[in-house]
């Protein structure tokens, strides 16, 4: 035991120091141990003492007497057995006894594990605050009435025993403590509720110079639970204000950047101009950027961190293959086996994060080959990805390298063959296939695929989606018209939907007004994506708005150099006798994609080779 008590309310008698310990307090403390040691989690929280030779063990102190009498081991022993044999409630009964008596931590604590190993919840309840009333300064007997209060989804009693545990965790370790405050409360059904009671609880936290960060940042993370946006926002700036280098504010406003919150991004922007700003938040504040469409800003971001911090592999990852997608294949190249280099340098042990990064750089590289025509070294990268790590992606990749070989069925074969591990990995695989086949110009056999999926999912938004953009392709504009309608019932909120509808019409010049009105709707609901806004800026130059449509255009193309967005920007140029320009962005466009078919009929339509 770690104390030594009276046991049971008696007085310990008092022996000569020269007498040897009573054997039957002694004797079966190893067997007892042996008992307990699955369940001792406190006690291996307990520095060990080291060996020390017989003669400095001679001269030490004298031993003092163990409280675990023969009656409390007894009773030990058989409340472990007992919980051990099918009678988790007498087990528990006797434990949190012993406990008591013991005075001891180990055995309170064992009784609640007992009771919580049984899913007993209020029995686990009742041997922690009994724990807690024993010992009121032990933090790890707080800590478990707070954690069982929340678990049982208690949350109003809960605002004391928070309060408390702050007040126990040592002052090096409180900013710690808070950080951990939301996680305890992710569970809580009442978001609200819990919200509130924390920021009760947090009301003197936030007034102390040393706690005002970080409980200002846990405030901001409840608030966010509870769907309250701006009120989480204006915490996070409280907290950025108390502690400008804590990183925690600035995570929580890359999860509110958004266009309606232009606060968010001026907070984090503050945080990564400090010198202290680590570069894991910058490279988040960059993949925040691409998931928003906004290429260019993020480009900017990751430049500026591979030149500041040369050594941090994961920007160089998320760079190249940004410049791979763009077609900047020679840069994309570089920067990947920066990455590659300076994971070997670097000595890492394989883990399932670099196996992930891994894979990527591979498939990024194996991109590059496939695009400049080197099929075979495309495969070789293709190779050399770990294990199946991101299988589906690779085996997409080896697809189009067969594909480009002629062996199209080969292809389809080897993405028939991926494991259907659930209904969205099956959708995944259909996807990939007609993917394939529309590359291939395969078009009626991807739409026959599609309308085998979507009689077994009627109501998949994206499938519908794909097999209305296969219909236009095969010149069925009413069935695509249908299609995409169907998906903006199955969900109002898909932006793809109103945009390839509002392009289709845009496109064939007709009923602009309408299509107009889709895309705009589209790009409500998908804010700066580029393809949305290249649409936009197709439909003004239909209906004669040729200012605007440059302005768009020129807004699209920046954002994502693309080569569809590329024939739209040149033929608005040339309309405006903008000639040399124009005939530098279908270059671009053609650097990009030589076989991008809008660019292509756009050149033979105008009569140009740039």
């Amino acid at each position: 035991m770690t104390e030594h008590r009276p046991a049971m309310g008696r007085a310990a008698p008092t022996r000569p120091t020269s007498s040897p310990p009573s054997p039957l307090r002694f004797a079966w403390a190893p067997v007892l141990a042996c008992l307990l040691a699955p369940s001792a989690s406190a006690l291996a929280q307990t520095p060990a003492t080291p060996a020390r030779p017989a003669a400095a063990a001679a001269s030490a102190s004298p031993v003092q007497s163990s409280a675990l009498t023969a009656e409390l081991f007894y009773q030990l022993l058989v409340g472990e057995m007992a919980a051990r044999n099918n009678d988790p409630g007498g087990g528990f009964q006797m434990m949190l006894d012993a406990a008591r008596r013991s005075n001891d931590s180990a055995v309170y604590q064992r009784s609640v594990e007992i009771a919580l190993q049984a899913r007993a919840g209020e029995s686990a309840l009742q041997a922690a605050r009994a724990w807690r009333q024993a010992k009121p300064d032990s933090r790890e007997a707080t800590r478990f009435v707070l954690q069982i209060l929340l678990a049982l989804n208690r949350v109003g009693e809960t605002a004391e025993p928070l309060r408390q545990l702050l007040a126990l965790s040592p002052p090096a370790e409180r900013a710690t403590t808070l950080a951990l405050v939301p996680r305890l409360y992710a569970r809580a059904s009442d978001k609200a509720q819990a919200q509130r009671l924390v920021e009760q609880a947090l009301a003197d936290a936030v007034t102390r110079p040393e706690t005002a960060g970080p409980a200002w940042t846990a405030i901001a993370r409840m608030r966010l639970a509870a769907g309250q946006e701006g009120p989480a926002l204006e915490a996070a700036q409280r907290a950025q204000s108390a502690a400008p280098t804590d990183e925690g504010p600035a995570l929580l406003a890359l999860e509110l950047i958004d266009p309606r919150l232009p606060q968010a991004e001026a907070l984090v922007r503050r945080y990564l101009d400090g010198a202290q700003a680590r570069p894991e938040v910058r490279l988040a504040y960059a993949r925040t950027l691409l998931e928003a469409q906004r290429t260019s800003d993020a480009r900017l971001q990751l430049q500026l961190l591979t030149r500041q911090k040369s050594d941090f592999a994961e920007a160089w990852l998320v760079q190249g293959v940004l410049q791979v997608q763009d077609n900047q294949l020679e840069a994309g190249e570089a920067s990947l086996q920066k990455y590659l280099s300076l994971l070997q340098a670097g000595g890492r042990a394989p883990t399932e994060e670099t196996n992930r990064g891994l894979a990527q750089a591979y498939l990024a590289l194996a991109q590059a080959a496939e695009r400049r025509g080197d099929l075979a070294r495309a495969s070789q990268w293709l190779d050399r990805i770990p294990g199946s790590a991101d299988l589906l992606a690779t085996q997409v990749r080896r697809a189009s390298v067969l594909a480009r070989q002629g062996r199209l069925d080969d292809a389809r074969k080897l993405l028939r063959a991926l494991p259907d591990r659930d209904a969205s990995s099956a959708r995944a695989k259909v996807l990939a296939e007609v993917h394939l086949l529309r590359d291939n110009r395969q078009v009626q056999a991807a739409y026959d695929l599609l309308s085998e999926a979507v009689a077994r999912s009627p109501a998949d938004h994206e499938l519908l989606y794909e097999q209305a953009t296969t219909a236009e392709k095969l010149g069925r504009l009413d069935e695509m018209e249908r299609l995409l309608r169907r998906a903006m019932v199955a969900k109002p909120d898909f932006q793809h939907a109103y945009n390839a509808l509002g392009y289709s019409l845009a496109d064939r010049n007709v009923r602009l007004p309408e299509a107009r009105e889709l895309i705009r709707k589209a790009l409500e609901l998908a804010p700066g994506d580029p393809f949305i806004t290249d649409s936009l800026g197709w439909v003004e130059f239909r209906m004669g708005n040729k200012a605007e449509a440059l302005r768009l255009l020129e807004l699209a193309f920046r954002e994502r150099p693309d080569a569809e967005i590329a024939a739209h920007l040149g033929e608005v140029l040339w309309s405006l006798g903008n000639k040399p320009r124009a005939l530098e962005i279908w270059r671009e466009g053609l650097s990009i994609n030589r076989e991008n078919e809008t660019l292509q009929s756009t050149l033979r339509r105008l009569q140009v080779k740039p």
